[in-house]
Formats: structure tokens, sequence, C-alpha cells
């Protein structure tokens, strides 16, 4: 049994429906992650979601939600009077917009209790975090949360997921982001994310950074380009296949991306099948509404 802890939010969502109505439903960068991995991996391994949620009504069916998914919730904390952070879906000029409240979400509380956050990642072989992930903690949170994942052993899978509104500063957000980069074996950043936040002009640019970081494997996405790999020294490329009818919903692709590329690596094929097979599935995502194949 090999097993995989996830760090991060969950957030509540609230989705437009016919009629002016929103539909509640629940996502978040490495939740989506999670719920793909559940469905990619066979039972030999475990999932489970390292977060915190508040003792409300919305957060226990949160809760329920992740359990129902096959995700393990043993390490979700629940916290006495907070609630879960919130993003509602708009349309704006044809496209989606997203609007946030977040600065109180229990989520942000996860790196806390030391202790919790050590028995969280006890026995863990792969923990997954992201760049959101450490937007939301506090620098101290984000010292513990370090010194505990070190204690554990367990290999670091990071996607940088660049979400510059979430940080004080770019220079906070390129120095935390490369410090986490060099505590990590595997970095799955966006080049457009990359190229904007670094300068990078060329994907090339990005995958030499965070090698030199110290990431044994970087994975560079690009969008509809090529994917980008260096896996120990072993550079290769990757081209998506080709969408038929086009994009409907890009939410969660990337997150997507990362579940397929993580499943069929640890599964044990080689980097270029693992990217074949990561393209493959976010290409459905690309095609549904929504971050998660719910149909």
């Amino acid at each position: 049994m090999m097993r995989i802890a996830v760090i991060g939010e969950c957030m509540v969502e609230m989705a437009p429906v016919d009629g002016g109505l929103y539909r509640m439903g629940f996502a978040g960068d490495t939740f989506n992650t999670a719920w793909h991995l559940r469905r990619l991996l066979d039972d030999q391994h475990q999932i489970d979601y390292v977060t915190a949620i508040g003792d409300d009504a919305t957060s226990t069916r949160m809760r329920d939600f992740i359990a129902a998914s096959g995700i393990g919730v043993d390490h979700v904390q629940r916290l006495p009077g907070a609630s879960p952070g919130l993003y509602l879906i708009g349309q704006e000029q044809g496209d989606r917009v997203f609007s946030y409240w977040r600065s109180h979400s229990a989520a942000r509380r996860l790196a806390d209790d030391e202790a919790a956050l050590a028995r969280a990642l006890e026995g863990a072989a792969l923990v997954y975090l992201s760049g959101i992930t450490l937007a939301i903690l506090s620098p101290e949170a984000r010292v513990r949360l370090w010194a505990v994942i070190a204690a554990s052993g367990a290999r670091v899978c990071f996607d940088p997921n660049i979400r510059p509104r979430l940080w004080d500063s770019a220079e906070q957000c390129r120095d935390v982001l490369s410090d986490a980069a060099a505590r990590s074996w595997c970095v799955l950043p966006s080049f457009g994310d990359e190229q904007a936040l670094f300068g990078d002009d060329i994907p090339e640019a990005t995958l030499a950074r965070y090698r030199q970081a110290g990431a044994e494997v970087v994975v560079v996405k690009d969008a509809e380009n090529p994917v980008l790999m260096d896996v120990a020294g072993h550079r290769c490329q990757v081209a998506p296949p080709m969408l038929a009818g086009g994009v409907v919903d890009a939410t969660g692709a990337g997150d997507a991306f990362n579940a397929g590329w993580i499943a069929a690596y640890l599964s044990g094929q080689d980097p270029q099948a693992a990217a074949h097979q990561a393209n493959a599935h976010a290409a459905k995502v690309l095609r549904v509404a929504g971050a998660l194949l719910t149909a």
C-alpha cells in the first residue's frame, strides 16, 4: 500500500445554472488532483486529503463529499467556529470569471497544529501540494509545514500554480515558490504563469530554473503546446492530442494533468507514456464544464 497525502484547500463552489440560480459544489486545485488520483490509481494507493474545515453544516457536507469520493478524511481537521472558503463562478464577455471569499477560510490554519500535521503525514510516501497551499498559510505556518514534511521523509510533488493576488508581492511569491521547488522531487509548472512571474522567455528556461533549484523531475505544461519534461537529466517533449469540438471549460485541466502524470509514473510508465496519459486525462476535463468528471 502506497500512501499519498494531498495538502491544501477545498472550497465551496457556487456555479451558475439556468434561471439565474447557483448550484453548490466543492472543488479546489489540490482537491481536484486528489479526486482524479483516486480514479486513476488502484486500491494499492491510499489517497488522503489534509486540510482544515469548520464545524458548520457546509463543512460537514464538504467532508462527506470528500469521503464519498474515496479520499481519506481522517486528517481533515475540524475547527470550532470556523468555515470553509467560497468562490462564485460568473460570466464576463463569454468567459468564466471567479470571485473569492477565502480570507477567513479554515484551511489557512491547516498547519497550525504541528502534532496533527505530523500524524497526517506519518507513513506517507508522497506529499502533493501547490503554490496555493503555501499562499494561504502564514510564513510561520509554512515553516512548520516544511519541517513536518522533511521529518516525514516523504517525496514532494509540487505544482507552483501561481495566483499573484494571493501573495503580498511578486518577490515574495518568487521566493516561496523557488524554496518549495528546492525541497521537491517533482515540480509541475505551467509555462504561461511562470513566464509572467519569472520572465521566462521559453519553456526550456522554466525547466532549467526548476532543475537548477534541485527538483529531480520537472514537467512543464504549456496549454495546447507540447509538454516539456526532464526526468533525472533525460529530456523529452510530448504533444497534446487535438481536441475535437474545442475546449468547453479549462477549469481544473492542469489539476487533472498533474494527477494523470503522477498516476502513470507511479504505476511504472516511462515519462513519455505518463505525459500521454496526463494529456488524455486533461483533455477529458477540457471537454466538460467544471473541474471534475462527474458524469
